[in-house]
């Protein structure tokens, strides 16, 4: 271990002494000569041109975004003219014109593009355009707890080849736990266009190592300042307003991010899990990039235990020897599997399928790593120093005979305490920020939860003292025990900073009214502003809730400019090009 003295943080001390302690001598030597060697001596050389390269990616929640951007940065390094570009900001005859092409694309909902690349994504589907040019790869980033697993990569993987496209690496299709397979298929990728690299791999190393920041690889244990029941009582919904510390975190955020939590799973989830496996639980494995450690640790700390997949039932089919399991993800089974799969977790497979029970390096084998959930921010930096705020739903359900809880709202909700520390991290979302002119008017519409980032934006627009106008759409079943952040949307109102609020409470009367019934009850004055340049935002519900604003958006700009529908889709369609239209949707 490095000596206390040493001018180093503990983080970088402890993460310095790992790497000397697995260096052979030889290795030692050779880094002790490098960074003892005087500045101009230890400069690398000149690097030849690896030609141009542009890494083009499209993101829901960000996470694309920051891979292209590293991406970049290891390929200049290698040499290459790079530059990256959003999926948004190119059109298939764009795509001819470059040479060396590096894909990085995310899949939500039902196989869907994310919502800043579903133009290109359509455009291209459609092109008939010759690619014969240009040399390409695809990382599609997705989640194997849903049926279409990384479809939009596969789908422009085949796209850019039918096309005439090169390519030069096999796409690699990424779960949840996508650094590993990233980092192989970059170098790959690199390789692949460039062979002859001159950046010292040990270099790059050191660099790695002595960055001790906290973010995504060393998640932040930020202090539970406050938790707070929103709903009143007598509500069917139990929604809660946590505040967290970041203190000397060195973490930082904008209105319109989201905050990603490490969750740990229930006791009792543990608990049934190690029953159907018929374990204690004081069994011993290996855990990835961990090391030793007890079962049900491991159980409740490291692995997805609950979500259940196609990729989970076919490790679940080796491990427990199941013919039966087999015979359910055959090619012609696929409506028989997505009906068992409904509603059920992997705890309902080990019961179905492996009755026997499994030793715990098979039970272990079938999960993959517990991944982090996203939240979007609640709170303006300005408005709270060195704090971060979250509105979170608790989910809690019954399916198939058993209690059922989503894993990180219930974490939030059961187990985190004023004082826990609870794991984070800040997940940049650039297609998902205010105007920078303060004085641009301003539609959001967050029913639920979904008001979560535009308490985030009027607080902001407050400190800053900005003039833009502020409307805000909310939503919920009850008015008396369901409106989130009354009082603060009263004082708002009072001051001036919010001008208009809009609500629609579903059952406080006999027929159902939702946040887009008020926005055609107000479309004359909601295209006025459109007109005026306000930005409209949405956040919530993507199945049902935003692909009804989008509707009654369409409609109202339809009615108010007497123009034709095809004429109303198409001038939404530029609210969304030009960043007027932007939408955080799960």
């Amino acid at each position: 271990m490095l000596p206390e003295h040493a001018p180093f943080t503990p983080d970088q001390r402890s993460a310095l002494a790992s790497l000397l302690a697995g260096l052979d001598p030889v290795q030692r030597g050779w880094l002790s000569g490098f960074l003892a060697a005087p500045a101009a001596s230890a400069a690398p050389a000149p690097l030849a041109a690896a030609g141009k390269l542009t890494v083009l990616y499209g993101t829901e929640s960000g996470n694309c975004e920051v891979l292209a951007d590293r991406a970049v940065k290891a390929a200049k390094k290698r040499g290459f003219q790079a530059v990256m570009k959003n999926m948004s900001e190119i059109s298939t005859a764009d795509l001819a014109k470059i040479p060396s092409l590096l894909v990085l694309v995310s899949t939500w909902g039902d196989g869907e593009p994310p919502e800043s690349a579903a133009s290109f994504y359509k455009e291209i589907m459609a092109s008939e355009a010759s690619l014969s040019a240009v040399k390409f790869s695809v990382c599609a980033l997705g989640d194997t707890s849903y049926e279409k697993f990384c479809q939009t990569g596969k789908d422009l993987d085949a796209k850019f080849e039918k096309l005439g496209a090169t390519r030069i690496n096999a796409r690699v299709d990424c779960d949840v736990d996508y650094e590993d397979s990233f980092v192989a298929w970059l170098d790959a990728s690199l390789t692949a266009l460039a062979p002859a690299s001159s950046v010292p791999a040990a270099v790059e190393a050191v660099a790695s190592v002595v960055t001790a920041e906290y973010g995504k690889k060393n998640p932040f244990p930020a202090e539970t300042l406050d938790t707070v029941i929103l709903n009143g009582e007598g509500s069917h919904k139990e929604t809660i307003h946590l505040e967290f510390s970041l203190a000397n975190s060195g973490l930082t955020y904008e209105p319109g991010d989201a905050l990603a939590v490490l969750p740990v799973n229930a006791p009792d989830v543990v608990k049934a899990v190690l029953q159907a496996a018929k374990l204690t639980g004081n069994e011993e494995i290996e855990v990835k990039n961990v090391g030793r450690k007890i079962l049900a640790d491991a159980l409740r700390e490291d692995f997805d235990i609950t979500a259940l997949s196609r990729a989970v039932l076919t490790k679940l089919a080796e491990a427990a020897d199941s013919a039966t399991l087999r015979e359910l993800l055959a090619e012609d089974a696929k409506e028989r599997l997505k009906d068992f799969n409904h509603g059920r977790e992997i705890v309902d497979a080990l019961l179905a399928f492996a009755p026997a029970g499994l030793s715990a390096e098979a039970l272990t084998s079938i999960f993959r790593k517990l991944p982090p959930r996203l939240y979007s921010i609640a709170s303006s930096p300005l408005a709270h120093s060195d704090e971060v705020h979250l509105t979170v739903a608790a989910v809690r359900y019954q399916t198939h005979g058993r209690e059922r809880k989503g894993v990180c709202s219930t974490y939030l909700a059961d187990l985190v305490k004023t004082g826990s520390p609870v794991q984070v991290f800040v997940q940049p979302n650039k297609n998902f920020r205010l105007p920078a002119d303060g004085s641009t008017p301003v539609i959001m519409v967050g029913p639920g939860t979904g008001v979560a980032p535009f308490r985030a934006f009027v607080e902001h627009r407050a400190a800053l003292g900005s003039t833009g106008k502020n409307w805000l759409f909310f939503g919920d079943q009850h008015y008396t025990y369901d409106f989130l952040y009354q009082l603060e949307w009263q004082d708002f109102l009072k001051d001036g900073v919010l001008t208009r609020l809009d609500v629609a409470f579903s059952r406080d009367q006999p027929e159902k009214v939702y946040v887009q019934d008020r926005m055609i009850a107000q479309a004359k004055e909601l295209y006025q502003w459109l007109q005026e340049g306000a930005h409209f935002y949405v956040c919530g519900d993507a199945n049902r809730m935003a692909h009804d604003v989008h509707e009654a958006l369409i409609t109202i700009v339809e009615n108010q400019a007497a123009i034709t529908r095809e004429a109303a889709e198409a001038y939404v369609e530029d609210l969304k090009k030009s960043k007027r239209y932007q939408r955080d949707v799960y």
